[in-house]
């Protein structure tokens, strides 16, 4: 067969000119622009401190503060005993009054980790950060950490993944696959499930039954706690955090399957908690938030969720605990998508990747 090289020519520059125009650090999709703010290592939570300035964690373990206008960037020491391992290391970041809470893989020795929570008076030098929660027990496992943090009323709630254990978020006398709930400075609520009709409860533990929870957020609308679960090999879902519940990991399998084609459970049954929405096969849902903003004031109200598996952002319309609607806003644009945080003074949406890019999303 004889092959036209000038046409391999035109081929090559075409291609070229298709790798230009999605790489380039602004791209577009509909009416939404895209800008790349910076390139770091891997980051994984944020949070804006002011209207131009977001603290974000890198997973190898550095904390930055990232001018998103100059585009300036410090490094914070810290002093954090954390270990990088699998999905593990520096993972999200709250700010609250001058306050910090982050969630990290505690290195708890002999190859054990958990997800454990620090907190610390923002210092743009150093941050002396003290422990406040340990998901027990450790275990050796680089798996499921969860990791998302929320406050709501002076309450600290975490999402604790079951670090690849399955069953063990069935098992209320352990923090894995399960969300907690302490006070902000670590102390324990008087009003959690333990101290009113669940009794064989560790006293941190709010509802349990969650596989790898990786995004959690707080409704502006009717101050309810909304979830994102990854689940195995399909099973994603989108839900409410309610006290006392039991989303029924491993026992449910939400549609999905073991990676070796097993079965799991049913999609659903009575006496657990029902999402709002399920995906089959898996998005691998990462990050979400409630949106709340002018700049994309047609969203109100609706959840925003990041995927890390189909590189997409997603908008559900919802009632109540009922699904309306969901739109794929774009999909295969900027990389895996690992957290989502919102400018709320203009409404402007802020996303890292897992490639390392900061990425701006407005009109």
């Amino acid at each position: 067969m004889v092959v036209d090289q000038n046409f391999l020519k035109v081929k090559k520059y075409f291609l070229l000119i298709i790798f230009f125009l999605l790489f380039t650090s602004k791209s577009y999709s509909n009416n939404y622009t895209f800008t790349k703010i910076i390139e770091l290592d891997e980051p994984w939570g944020s949070s804006f401190i002011n209207n131009n300035e977001i603290i974000i964690t890198e997973k190898s373990g550095k904390i930055k503060i990232v001018n998103v206008v100059s585009k300036e960037v410090i490094e914070i020491k810290h002093n954090l005993n954390f270990l990088e391992v699998g999905q593990g290391g520096l993972l999200d970041i709250i700010y609250q009054d001058n306050t910090l809470w982050i969630s990290y893989s505690e290195d708890r020795g002999n190859s054990k980790t958990s997800t454990s929570i620090a907190k610390a008076q923002l210092n743009k030098q150093e941050l002396d950060f003290k422990n406040i929660f340990q998901a027990n027990p450790p275990i050796n496992s680089g798996y499921h950490f969860g990791s998302r943090l929320i406050i709501k009323d002076n309450y600290l709630f975490i999402t604790a993944g079951e670090r690849g254990r399955g069953m063990i978020a069935q098992d209320s006398s352990k923090h894995p696959g399960s969300i907690i709930r302490i006070n902000i400075d670590g102390s324990v609520p008087a009003d959690n499930p333990k101290f009113e009709d669940k009794k064989n409860w560790l006293p941190e533990i709010y509802l349990i039954g969650v596989r790898n929870p990786q995004g959690m957020a707080l409704s502006p609308f009717n101050n309810k706690i909304y979830l994102t679960n990854h689940g195995a090999k399909g099973g994603d879902w989108f839900g409410i955090a309610e006290k006392g519940e039991n989303y029924g990991w491993k026992i449910l399998g939400w549609g999905g399957t073991n990676y070796t084609g097993t079965k799991i459970g049913p999609k659903w049954k009575p006496g657990f908690a029902k999402a709002i929405k399920y995906w089959v096969p898996s998005i691998a849902a990462s990050s979400m938030v409630i949106y709340k903003g002018s700049e994309f004031k047609e969203w109100n109200g609706d959840a925003l969720i990041t995927s890390l598996k189909d590189q997409s952002l997603r908008k559900i319309k919802f009632k109540d605990n009922n699904f309306l609607r969901e739109d794929i806003i774009f999909k295969g644009i900027v990389g895996r998508i690992r957290d989502i945080e919102i400018q709320k003074n203009t409404g402007e949406i802020f996303l890292l990747t897992d490639q390392g890019s900061v990425w701006r999303l407005y009109k």
